[in-house]
């Protein structure tokens, strides 16, 4: 229950832009590269939210532009070779999703301007020089850094009071996860809980192993650190948290939904759409470098009472008084 309302490739970046809003308004199809880590199947909302914004700023898919869309599902090891597919292709404008996926394109082109509808930390990624000078042909969206993790980490703690070791999991690929870690081990000193154990996983081969030390070590709780390649594998995730008997702290909401314990994230759907906006900026002629790297305004708390109570937890009843939805 709801609980409040929350172009053509150019060989000069500098002649791009122009030559792009003469042809947006001469009725042009301009061509849209989509970058997705995860598959259609699994983010057909954000998708969704992106196209129906387009569609609000006079933009149908078919009609007077054309998305391309590439999909890694799941392994972040085939961004790079999606990249070049889809600047192959000449398209006015790359959109992507998630750091690494930010980080291919920006190794495939220099030139074709780059809209990261979600992006982590993107200055210490080096996607960009900074939030409000981004850089010659990249900008978009970000879910903030690392001081969300150790928020995570202090609601699941009022979740779980007696928690003192959490299990993390992340993606050493991710070059946010640096400071991810770093902020939920600061976190964690304050709040008394120990991060122990850690568990990496770069490929879908390495959630076996990954599993099996979690579980060995017998932590009172798991927090998994913000990564969509992670977020692909949320079902996966969730699943084994549940036989575990885990209670589990996540940072998309899509891991609630799938049956997690409880969220604190950004609104996503609020960061696609953002992205649509900006690919009209750019189409009409603006540079990526005069528009800032935006940050969400938008967050939720999303508790699921159904697991919590599968878990034989009673969540606190302030908690659940701030929350933003409740799963029942």
């Amino acid at each position: 229950m709801r609980r409040r309302e929350f172009i053509t490739l150019l060989g000069g970046a500098a002649a791009a832009w122009p030559i792009m809003a003469h042809a947006q308004h001469a009725g042009k199809t301009s061509r849209i590269g989509y970058l997705g880590i995860s598959s259609s199947s699994l983010e057909p909302h954000y998708v969704g939210a992106f196209r129906q914004k387009l569609r609000e700023l006079g933009y149908v898919d078919g009609e007077n532009i054309a998305i391309e869309y590439r999909w890694a599902e799941g392994q972040d090891d085939r961004l790079p070779s999606l990249a070049i597919e889809l600047v192959r292709l000449h398209p006015d404008i790359i959109v992507t999703t998630g750091t690494p996926g930010a980080l291919a394109a920006m190794q495939a082109t220099k030139t074709i301007p780059i809209v990261m509808a979600s992006s982590a930390d993107p200055v210490a990624a080096g996607l960009v020089a900074s939030l409000a000078r981004p850089r010659e042909n990249v900008t978009g969206f970000t879910i903030l850094g690392p001081e969300l993790e150790a928020k995570r980490l202090e609601l699941l703690k009022q979740t779980v009071p007696s928690v003192a070791r959490v299990a993390i999991l992340r993606n050493p690929s991710n070059p946010a996860v640096v400071s991810y870690f770093e902020a939920t081990k600061t976190a964690g000193r304050t709040l008394q809980i120990a991060p122990d154990p850690v568990a990496e996983v770069r490929r879908a081969d390495e959630f076996d192993e990954a599993f099996l030390a979690i579980a060995s070590a017998r932590p009172h709780a798991l927090a998994v650190l913000a990564d969509r390649f992670l977020l692909a594998h949320r079902k996966r995730i969730v699943e084994f948290a549940a036989a575990n008997q885990l209670p589990s702290m996540y940072p998309y909401r899509e891991y609630v939904d799938a049956g997690g314990l409880i969220t604190y994230a950004p609104s996503n759907i609020e960061l696609f759409r953002g992205a649509a906006t900006y690919v009209d900026k750019i189409l009409k002629g603006a540079k990526p470098s005069d528009l800032p790297v935006q940050e969400p305004t938008k967050f939720e708390l999303v508790v699921n009472l159904k697991t919590a109570k599968a878990l034989g937890l009673t969540v606190p009843p302030t908690l659940l008084a701030t929350a933003d939805e409740v799963i029942e």
